[in-house]
């Protein structure tokens, strides 16, 4: 019997992944967002979607610009908030409660606020960076679970998963630099599926980690470069891959399901796709640091 190694497997397995012919039947909506009058976006790094529907845009604006806008699903303005909060704009998420979650990743900070923009928690130390339970560097995203337990990924300095319970206590960290399991290479955003399973993207090592919410490994999926995820009710997994500008629709298990988007300025195609959500209605919200814009996608 001739034997086949591992790294050949691997090879095998990535380059079936290219092979999937799985293009997506999205189009954009050509009228989302309506921004306000004078205001220009920047590179646009997070966005989610309350329980009302609104669309929360996080984006690295500059000067008076408030960093958080929010809109209605039709795409008209509603508000804008965060002024004199942000350094470097990344994760955004929103929570059962509609609090919402952000992180900086040059001032190593996380921030939950509720709904109206007051800050309820600070955690780590403002321009301060660290690796203890105190600080963060360069912390990236937020997942909440359903214990109110969150975890955060930190990021782009460190290389791990920090997990808090609801009142900001810190419990345990796991993770370090590297390539095998449970290692990371910018742990760059992170997600927690209906079975309570953590999916961490490690975006340098083009993969997905999936762990129990004691850090343990579960298994591991790639061979795409996740900048952002995002996790429907149903597990439906959704991925922004900014390495080769598009969007990806898969299964909690890692297959493909569909896929769309190429590198340009035109509708549809993508400048570095970073966040990205999904609607109760199933539009689909993909943002782009450097085409600074936050598009919409309806299926035909």
């Amino acid at each position: 019997m001739k034997w086949i190694s591992r790294t050949s497997i691997g090879v095998l397995c990535i380059f079936a992944f290219f092979a999937i012919d799985a293009r997506g039947d999205y189009r954009v909506t050509p009228d989302f967002p309506q921004l306000p009058g004078g205001v220009r976006l920047m590179g646009v790094s997070g966005v989610a979607i309350d329980s009302k529907g609104d669309v929360f845009i996080f984006h690295r604006g500059v000067g008076n610009a408030d960093p958080i806008l929010v809109f209605e699903p039709s795409g008209k303005f509603v508000r804008s908030f965060g002024k004199g909060l942000f350094k470097s704009a990344h994760g955004l998420r929103i929570d059962a409660h509609n609090n919402l979650w952000t992180t900086d990743n040059a001032d190593h900070i996380v921030i939950k606020m509720n709904h109206d923009g007051k800050v309820l928690m600070t955690l780590g130390e403002r321009g301060v960076s660290g690796e203890d339970d105190k600080h963060f560097n360069k912390p990236t995203d937020v997942a909440i679970a359903d214990n109110g337990d969150f975890f955060v990924s930190d990021g782009y300095g460190n290389s791990r998963v920090v997990k808090f319970d609801k009142d900001g206590k810190y419990l345990m960290a796991w993770g370090k630099k590297g390539k095998g399991e449970g290692e990371f290479n910018l742990p760059h955003a992170v997600r927690i599926d209906s079975k309570g399973q953590l999916y961490v993207a490690d975006r340098e090592n083009d993969r997905v980690q999936v762990f129990d919410q004691q850090g343990k490994f579960q298994r591991q999926f790639g061979g795409f470069a996740p900048f952002g995820l995002f996790l429907t009710k149903t597990d439906e997994l959704f991925v922004a891959d900014g390495r080769a500008n598009r969007a990806l629709r898969m299964t909690a298990e890692g297959k493909v399901l569909e896929t769309w988007g190429k590198r340009g300025p035109e509708a549809g195609s993508f400048f570095l796709p970073h966040g990205i959500a999904v609607g109760a209605d199933g539009a689909i919200y993909v943002t782009e640091i450097d085409g600074k814009r936050v598009q919409k996608f309806v299926k035909d």
